[in-house]
């Protein structure tokens, strides 16, 4: 029986969980604060590389099973800030459909004046207007609004749950890295878009080709090829990148922002 869509996210898929069964171990075990501060401060960068592969979940789902799904995406709150569903409607359903559209976009880069924002301006717009901006997108999409909807309640009532029993655990090893990985994605995706004014979806994303950065995302930096195919798995953009490069202008080809941009692999 075939449990994954693509063998490609057996891997990723352990590592993930593994690293929410460490969380759990740190939040019931752990009494010194220092660590608890130390074990967050870690685990920035790696909860940051899983925002990639939420997104990548999001757009096609890793198991057959929709249980699997939504358990898996269970954990994803936890290490992202970001539950079930709601990459589907601020980014698959909002975003892709509107990126080429200012006005409209979800994850607009521009003001008001049409003025391109700063990073850190566009990074609490996008983060703080996240949840609002997804919840109105599912107003037209009821389908994928109610499972969005049980599962934040869901994911909110168990991390009350977690406070109440120790909050001091909870905060540092759940819900300060859920906000801070939240504003990382923000943040992260200004580098996608930024700047880009054009009707044309091959001249409208910045491409990464850096080995490294694209291993640690499951291949976000072949990003036009994923908004000319959004449906295409993360494992497959490489190649497709490979038939539409010659539509694509060399000024859209940038290094990664750091730390990834530090690593070897240009």
């Amino acid at each position: 029986m075939k449990i994954f869509r693509y063998p490609e996210d057996r891997l990723p898929t352990a590592l993930f969980l593994g690293y929410f069964a460490l969380d759990l171990y740190v939040y019931f075990s752990v009494e010194s604060l220092p660590f608890l501060v130390g074990w967050m401060l870690i685990g920035i960068l790696p909860k940051a590389l899983i925002c990639s592969f939420n997104h990548h979940h999001q757009h096609l789902p890793t198991f057959r099973y929709r249980g699997l799904n939504r358990l898996l995406e269970f954990v994803f709150g936890f290490q992202t800030g970001i539950v079930c569903n709601g990459w589907v409607l601020h980014h698959v359903l909002g975003h892709h459909r509107n990126y080429l559209d200012q006005e409209l976009d979800e994850s607009r880069w521009r003001r008001l004046s049409g003025k391109r924002m700063g990073v850190i301006e566009y990074t609490f717009s996008v983060a703080l207007t996240g949840y609002a901006r997804a919840f109105q997108v599912g107003i037209h999409f009821p389908r994928f609004l109610k499972p969005f909807a049980i599962w934040a309640v869901l994911t909110l009532a168990a991390l009350v749950i977690l406070f109440y029993h120790n909050w001091v655990n909870a905060l540092f090893v759940f819900f300060l890295p859920m906000v801070i990985s939240l504003h990382i994605t923000a943040w992260h995706t200004y580098y996608h878009h930024a700047g880009l004014s054009t009707e044309n979806k091959y001249e409208a994303s910045y491409n990464i080709l850096h080995r490294w950065y694209n291993r640690l995302t499951g291949n976000l930096g072949y990003h036009t090829a994923h908004h000319v195919r959004p449906g295409l798995h993360w494992s497959r953009l490489p190649k497709f990148h490979a038939q539409i490069a010659e539509q694509i202008p060399d000024r859209l080809y940038r290094l990664p922002p750091p730390p990834l941009r530090w690593l070897p692999g240009a």
